[in-house]
């Protein structure tokens, strides 16, 4: 196996709360083992069109602290072809990088792996996405600082509601996963959680609607996960209008506010412990994994595993927001 000498790093797919400290921690780690970073500008788009720039230390000064990411991100057509990626290959030998660190969601390591197979790299990703939908690990950079946004904006919606006595459906991100709407239900002390996962098993609107609410309160507030075969919060407000139309509902749709903002200790303790990983992992001869977490330690996802959604829903936990809903 080749010696690795320079280290590129990558930020790739929807920004992350954390991304930025992520950076800093396999920067910093790389110079501390010797080894040279190079900067990829706007994800995979930048290997194809070689934006790059070498990273010193005080590159990634003061950063810690932002969310979004100084690399930027951006999609990348190109790189799902095998000219792109040929092309790509071509930039990373001509600016001696050795080995990559991709930070991003399930699309990001994906291409990784494909990456990784063609050439022959020695590619490790960091878990970069607020859905908390990758496989093998317990949680994702910016997981935690969405879920704590979540929880601050059903908090001054729960203010409107009870003062006008209606049902609110605020609808989340979680790209078919419902980690942000279901422990946002229970954080927030909302009535109930609609989630991708249990959209086969139960009417979730039905039963919220037959568990009768409206018999200990005058207002609810109900966490819904985007998901396009619902429509979402608007899918279900219309059927409620049809359906139901003895209930005022409003929908607030939170968007690209939940991916904003300084990330929370939590997920800059995570991103740096993981960034810092991803070095050591690299020099042990580590490569195609992810770092993951599990019971609190660090771990290393086959990309192949990683890239699979877990739907390992704790159905205990949508009872205890039926519980605590009464």
């Amino acid at each position: 196996m080749a010696q690795i000498r320079c280290i590129g790093v990558l930020t790739s797919g929807g920004d992350a709360p954390g991304m930025n400290a992520a950076i800093r921690a396999v920067t910093r780690a790389a110079i501390y083992n010797n080894l040279k970073v190079v900067g990829i500008k706007r994800g995979y788009y930048g290997l194809v069109y070689n934006e790059m720039e070498e990273f010193g230390s005080k590159s990634v000064s003061n950063i810690i602290q932002q969310g979004g990411t100084i690399l930027k991100t951006a999609r990348c057509k190109e790189f799902t072809t095998p000219e792109g990626r040929a092309k790509a290959y071509e930039n990373m030998q001509q600016s001696g990088i050795d080995a990559l660190v991709v930070i991003g969601g399930d699309g990001s390591l994906s291409g990784a792996r494909i990456f990784a197979e063609e050439y022959d790299i020695p590619i490790v990703g960091l878990p970069g996405t607020i859905d908390n939908d990758l496989g093998g690990t317990d949680e994702t950079i910016g997981y935690d600082t969405a879920l704590n946004t979540i929880v601050e904006a059903v908090d001054k919606i729960r203010d409107t509601a009870t003062s006008h006595e209606r049902l609110f459906l605020v609808e989340v991100m979680g790209h078919m996963a419902g980690y942000l709407a279901l422990n946002g239900a229970i954080a927030s002390g909302a009535e109930a959680a609609i989630i991708p996962e249990m959209e086969t098993e139960i009417d979730q609107l039905g039963d919220l609607i037959n568990r009768g609410f409206r018999k200990s309160k005058n207002s609810a507030i109900v966490l819904v996960a985007e998901n396009p075969a619902t429509g979402g919060a608007l899918g279900l407000a219309q059927r409620i209008k049809e359906e139901f139309p003895e209930y005022d509902a409003r929908v607030t749709i939170l968007g690209h506010l939940q991916r904003g903002g300084s990330p929370t200790a939590a997920d800059r303790i995570l991103a740096s412990k993981m960034g810092a990983q991803a070095i050591t992992a690299l020099l042990e001869g580590q490569r195609n994994v992810m770092i993951g977490t599990k019971n609190g330690e660090l771990v290393y996802v086959p990309f192949s595993k990683a890239t699979k959604h877990s739907s390992t829903i704790d159905r205990g936990d949508m009872e205890i927001v039926k519980i605590l809903s009464i």
